[in-house]
Protein backbone atom coordinates (compact mmCIF):
# COMPACT_ATOMS: atom_id res chain seq x y z
CA UNK A 1 0.00 0.00 0.00
CA UNK A 2 3.14 2.24 0.84
CA UNK A 3 4.25 1.96 -2.88
CA UNK A 4 0.61 2.81 -4.35
CA UNK A 5 0.60 5.96 -2.14
CA UNK A 6 4.21 6.61 -3.01
CA UNK A 7 3.30 6.37 -6.56
CA UNK A 8 0.01 8.40 -6.87
CA UNK A 9 1.95 11.67 -4.47
CA UNK A 10 4.60 11.25 -7.27
CA UNK A 11 2.19 11.18 -10.05
CA UNK A 12 0.74 14.63 -8.19
CA UNK A 13 3.73 15.79 -8.08
CA UNK A 14 4.80 15.44 -11.60
CA UNK A 15 1.56 16.92 -12.88
CA UNK A 16 2.35 20.08 -10.91
CA UNK A 17 5.97 20.22 -12.76
CA UNK A 18 4.56 19.61 -15.93
CA UNK A 19 2.01 22.67 -15.21
CA UNK A 20 4.83 25.20 -14.00
CA UNK A 21 7.03 24.05 -16.87
CA UNK A 22 4.43 25.02 -19.20
CA UNK A 23 3.60 28.54 -17.80
CA UNK A 24 7.34 29.08 -17.94
CA UNK A 25 7.35 27.85 -21.53
CA UNK A 26 4.75 30.00 -22.24
CA UNK A 27 7.00 33.27 -20.65
CA UNK A 28 9.95 32.17 -23.26
CA UNK A 29 7.49 32.26 -26.40
CA UNK A 30 6.14 35.38 -25.84
CA UNK A 31 9.42 37.29 -25.27
CA UNK A 32 10.59 35.04 -27.89
CA UNK A 33 7.77 36.33 -30.13
CA UNK A 34 8.71 39.40 -29.20
CA UNK A 35 12.39 39.32 -30.33
CA UNK A 36 11.18 38.22 -33.50
CA UNK A 37 8.60 40.78 -34.56
CA UNK A 38 11.49 43.62 -33.08
CA UNK A 39 14.46 42.73 -34.02
CA UNK A 40 15.88 43.61 -30.93
CA UNK A 41 16.68 41.71 -27.73
CA UNK A 42 15.96 44.24 -24.09
CA UNK A 43 17.93 43.66 -20.92
CA UNK A 44 14.63 43.25 -19.67
CA UNK A 45 13.94 40.38 -22.16
CA UNK A 46 16.95 38.78 -20.99
CA UNK A 47 16.64 39.14 -17.25
CA UNK A 48 13.39 37.38 -17.76
CA UNK A 49 14.84 34.19 -19.88
CA UNK A 50 17.46 33.90 -16.75
CA UNK A 51 14.65 34.33 -13.92
CA UNK A 52 12.59 31.65 -15.55
CA UNK A 53 15.50 29.19 -16.35
CA UNK A 54 16.37 29.96 -12.34
CA UNK A 55 12.83 28.48 -11.55
CA UNK A 56 13.26 25.97 -14.38
CA UNK A 57 16.33 24.74 -12.60
CA UNK A 58 14.41 25.00 -9.06
CA UNK A 59 11.77 23.11 -9.59
CA UNK A 60 14.16 20.21 -10.99
CA UNK A 61 15.87 20.07 -8.48
CA UNK A 62 12.96 19.75 -6.03
CA UNK A 63 11.28 17.28 -8.33
CA UNK A 64 14.56 15.11 -8.06
CA UNK A 65 15.04 15.12 -4.20
CA UNK A 66 11.36 14.24 -4.45
CA UNK A 67 11.72 11.61 -6.75
CA UNK A 68 14.88 10.39 -4.47
CA UNK A 69 12.69 10.72 -0.76
CA UNK A 70 10.76 8.66 -2.22
CA UNK A 71 12.45 5.79 -3.30
CA UNK A 72 13.60 4.95 0.02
Amino acid sequence: IKRLFNKARLMQEVKKHMAQLQKIGVNINQIAKRVNETGAIYGDDMCEVKRVMEEVWRLERRLLLQFKGLMK
